[in-house]
């Protein structure tokens, strides 16, 4: 024992402001710093701080960046979710998006259209809340047609088998949004009067002054002249206005003639009352609900709202016609799930912050052991001690959060309900973590000094039973989460998103106490060798001290939170490759009407950037029955969706795309095949149909057996249930009666995706000319060509509203998860650093160099780090399994199960990290070094 201490503890009296001296010098965690000059006149607090304000200034660090955690994070969850909600609300067609009243002029008590428009602000009123003040625009109409209305007229569009679809229509206050281009907009006194668009009247040959009769049919009997009189423009073609007037295409009613056109004869609310009385007239009010108003907040009250107001409309005898609640839930489902994950990934990094700034009180508590001894020895109490350091924090730390609050009130978004609790517990946290640990510290006074570096450490009896109960907890929250699921109803359990970080201490309790004997045997085997370093470092890592359990704890949790979301992160996208795989099932896949198979093949295949190309024949509804042997009559068995697939070259499409699916012998069998060909079938097809069954295609008969069940097949739906698919090749298909593809699937790259589109449309065309026996310039196909690409299709699956917020998730995890692994290696090495420093100052006297003194330092952390890497992995790998459904991810996923998937370039950046925290450890420990001045030391042979 040194003859200047007491037990350990520098003797030299107590500074005017209350510190301890050695000489008149200052003890800061065993070094000596001067105590002259002006700082003397600062008050005792403030000059201890400014002693100890590395300590408190990184406490002030972690309780900034924890209360911007709180703030800012919520927040910027907040405006990812609303501008989700936004865009699917902006997305959603007017016949789910707005509130549409409806009636007929029976339920109103009277028929005129002008005493029906005037309520269109009352009954806006009358709404439950909040929709009154969402509703941003408002509109009413009375309509007849296009249903049980007969057209006729001069024009050609009016004449034949397959005639226009008309609709009159009187809109209040239409005619302020559109600009007339020919004639005058009507006035309804002794005839019915009406305007068209110009880009109507172009398409059906309609011109000022024709005439139109409308008749009623079935119920409605009665017709009205209408004459047209004016011809117009929209202001604003893409404004809601015109939503129910736009010009449609629509199919003929008798599918080979084709298409026609469905257009609105504009009258004023004169004339529609007018035509009313004759043919029947229903009302429209249409209200809009603004996607800049409303935020995920205001769900709840709008599902209430609508439900409301579908029960007890407005008025007696109104109908209301939406689909809002129902988007709005499949959203709100969503954000729930989403919301789950934050809250997890949240609560990982919210408790790794945590566990560092008990790191940090911690270490500041240790380096001031011997000052708050010699207190105790002068007589202060253990509260005395804690009430000393609060002193000292109070001034600093608040003010630290404080800052942090501020800055995460500058990120977008509405703020958390619990933001201002959540900002005052983290105050309060920081702030008392140093006088807490102080005061418990000194509740028993230890007076002798030890070497404590050479002390095996056994865990009390109450150690063991406090990690027990965490083990225990942990388990239970998984039984738990099985059993109610992550994402409630009435929000996010606190306990049970806690369970992933509950789970990661368990598993560092639980390698805490397992890996010491490996590591001491280990080191009983390098003690044999000659060389130093291997033997110290492992010895010192194997003897596993309190103060290791605090850094492995916090890296496991860090670790296990940062591998949890790049596994959900992996699992998800590739589960939404399979969905694309699947639904596209090729580089791209053409839809349309019917063509010539090898004509389209041909021209196809002929195209610049193009490989590989199969036809495909899809019908949808198609009946199933089972086989007889005149292949008529049997029992039914429901409908299903049929695909005829030529296997040999869908199977050279799907090889050259890279699609990773692997079509059954059956299908890619060449040759027609005598009786039922090989069928590929879903599961729930194959349980009704048992062995085989009869569908029909395109109008003709063939019997199949079932000869492979999947779930999935390429070009079918992620969420379809009952489908089957049957060989090209192998049916019996008759020359007279050949079947048409109305699909393509393309292998290549580079292709221009208008020539595919064009080319396909060019054939379909030239079909239907042949069928209708006219000219090809004049048919329409009754299905328009569309193109979709694997790339296309896999950037639509993350478009949802939620995928911002999801994306947000992932990328908070992963960086936030490896910015404080890092942290976490750094408190590891400077909880060791005075006991290492003490070591390396004894060992350098023996020759030591300072590459092995690193060297040293490598062999202590790399056992620490592996633990944590392998449990923090393990658990991170093991959470997606554990949870399972909770996770609640086949909703992000396209419709497919989302199974767990591990990204090999995960263990990459785990390597990589590992690396990066070696070398970091490495510039901590030189740092320590150089602040330690461990040459001086070995020159004054002090033992600091």
């Amino acid at each position: 024992m040194d003859p200047g201490s007491v037990g350990g503890v520098p003797v030299g009296g107590v500074l005017a402001g209350g510190e301890p001296v050695v000489g008149g010098r200052g003890v800061e965690g065993g070094s000596v710093q001067s105590r002259t000059g002006p700082s003397g006149r600062l008050p005792g607090p403030l000059r201890r701080a400014r002693v100890f304000a590395g300590y408190l200034g990184l406490l002030g660090v972690l309780g900034l960046v924890a209360a911007l955690l709180v703030t800012g994070a919520p927040r910027l969850a907040n405006e990812f979710a609303d501008d989700g909600l936004r865009h699917d609300l902006r997305g959603l067609p007017y016949q789910v998006r707005d509130l549409t009243f409806t009636a007929d002029q029976d339920a109103m008590q009277s028929p005129d259209a002008h005493q029906a428009a005037g309520q269109l602000d009352r009954y806006r009123q009358k709404l439950p809340g909040p929709l009154p003040g969402l509703v941003g625009q408002q509109w009413f109409a009375g309509r007849i047609g296009p249903q049980d209305l007969a057209v006729a007229g001069d024009a050609p569009s009016l004449r034949g088998g397959c005639r226009a679809e008309l609709q009159l229509r009187g809109q209040a206050g239409i005619e302020r949004e559109l600009r007339m281009v020919e004639g005058r907009w009507p006035a309804s006194s002794g005839g019915v009067e009406a305007a068209v668009s110009r880009e109507a009247a172009t398409i059906l040959k309609l011109r000022v002054g024709t005439g139109v009769v409308l008749s009623g049919e079935g119920f409605t009997q009665g017709s009205v002249p209408v004459r047209i009189v004016g011809l117009y423009d929209p202001v604003d073609p893409t404004a809601p206005t015109w939503d129910a007037i736009r010009v449609a295409e629509v199919p003929c009613p008798n599918p080979t003639e084709g298409t026609t056109h469905r257009a609105a004869l504009l009258t004023d609310l004169t004339g529609i009352t007018a035509a009313g009385r004759r043919l029947g007239l229903g009302y429209e009010w249409r209200y809009r609900v603004d996607e800049e108003r409303m935020t995920t907040a205001d769900i709840p009250e709008v599902l209430t709202g609508v439900a409301v107001s579908r029960r007890t409309p407005p008025e007696p005898g109104l109908v209301l016609a939406t689909g809002l609640d129902n988007a709005v839930q499949r959203f709100d489902g969503q954000l729930r799930a989403v919301r789950a994950l934050l809250a997890v990934v949240q609560t990982g990094i919210l408790a790794t912050l945590l566990g560092l700034v008990a790191l940090a009180a911690g270490l500041a508590v240790q380096r001031r052991r011997e000052e708050f001894s010699l207190l105790r020895a002068r007589g202060a109490t253990a509260a005395g001690i804690g009430a000393r350091t609060l002193r000292e924090t109070i001034g600093v730390l608040p003010l630290a959060v404080l800052v942090g609050w501020l800055l995460g009130t500058t990120a977008p978004g509405r703020p958390a309900g619990v933001e201002p609790l959540g900002v005052v517990l983290v105050a309060v946290g920081t702030t008392l973590a140093i006088p807490l640990l102080a005061t418990l510290s000194q509740r028993r006074a230890d007076f002798v000094g030890r070497r404590r570096d050479l002390v095996r450490h056994r865990p009390s009896v109450r150690r063991l039973t406090a990690e027990l109960f965490v083990l225990l907890l942990a388990v239970l929250g998984v039984v738990l989460l099985h059993r109610r699921g992550l994402s409630q109803a009435s929000g996010v359990d606190p306990y049970l998103v806690s369970v992933p970080v509950l789970l990661a201490v368990s598993a560092a309790l639980l390698a805490l106490r397992l890996v010491p004997w490996p590591l001491r045997q280990v080191g009983r085997l390098a003690a044999r060798a000659r060389a130093v370093v291997p033997f110290v470092g492992l010895a010192r890592a194997g003897r596993s001290g309190p103060v290791t359990v605090g850094p492995l704890a916090v890296l496991v949790v860090a670790i296990a939170t940062g591998v949890f979301t790049s596994v959900v992160t992996s699992t998800v996208a590739e589960a939404r490759d399979r969905v694309t795989d699947q639904e596209i099932g090729a580089d791209a896949r053409i839809n349309g009407s019917y063509t010539d198979a090898a004509t389209t093949v041909e021209r196809l295949g002929g195209l610049s950037g193009v490989t590989a190309v199969s036809p495909v024949a899809m019908e949808v509804g198609q009946p199933l029955r089972s086989p007889t042997p005149d292949l008529l009559g049997g029992r039914d068995l429901g409908q299903t969706q049929v695909l005829v697939v030529d296997g040999p070259s869908l199977a050279r499409v799907l090889a050259a795309s890279g699609v990773d699916v692997a079509l059954p012998a059956g299908l890619t069998a060449p040759g027609r095949v005598d009786g039922p060909v090989p069928a590929l079938v879903s599961p729930e097809v194959a349980e009704a149909v048992g062995a085989g069954a009869v569908t029909e295609v395109q109008g003709r008969r063939y019997e199949f057996r079932v000869d492979q069940v999947a779930a999935g097949f390429p070009g079918v739906a992620a969420d379809a249930r009952r489908f089957v698919v049957l060989p090209w090749q192998a049916l019996p298909v008759p020359e007279f009666q050949p079947i048409r593809p109305n699909q393509f699937v393309v292998a290549g790259d580079g292709f221009a995706v208008p020539e595919l589109a064009a080319t396909v449309d060019t054939a379909q065309r030239e079909y239907l000319s042949k069928v209708l026996a006219q000219p090809v310039e004049e048919v329409r196909p009754q299905t328009a060509v569309t193109v979709a690409t694997w790339q296309e299709h896999r950037r639509s699956l993350e478009r949802s509203g939620v995928n911002r917020l999801l994306s947000f998730t992932f990328g908070t995890g992963v960086a936030g998860a490896t910015a404080l692994a890092l942290l976490a290696v750094g408190f590891a090495v400077l909880a060791e650093a005075p006991g290492r420093g003490r070591m390396l100052s004894r060992l350098r006297t023996m020759g030591l160099s300072g590459r092995q003194g690193r060297g040293l330092l490598v062999y202590e952390l790399v056992p620490l780090l592996g633990v944590a890497v392998l449990a923090g992995g393990l658990v991170g790998v093991a959470l997606p399994r554990l949870l399972g459904p909770a996770l609640g991810l086949s909703g992000f996923t396209g419709g497919l199960p989302a199974r767990t998937h591990l990204d090999p370039l995960l263990v990459v950046g785990v390597l990589v990290l590992v690396g990066v925290a070696l070398v970091a450890a490495l510039g901590v420990e030189n740092l320590v070094n150089r602040r330690m001045r461990l040459g001086e030391v070995l020159r004054l042979g002090e033992e600091n």
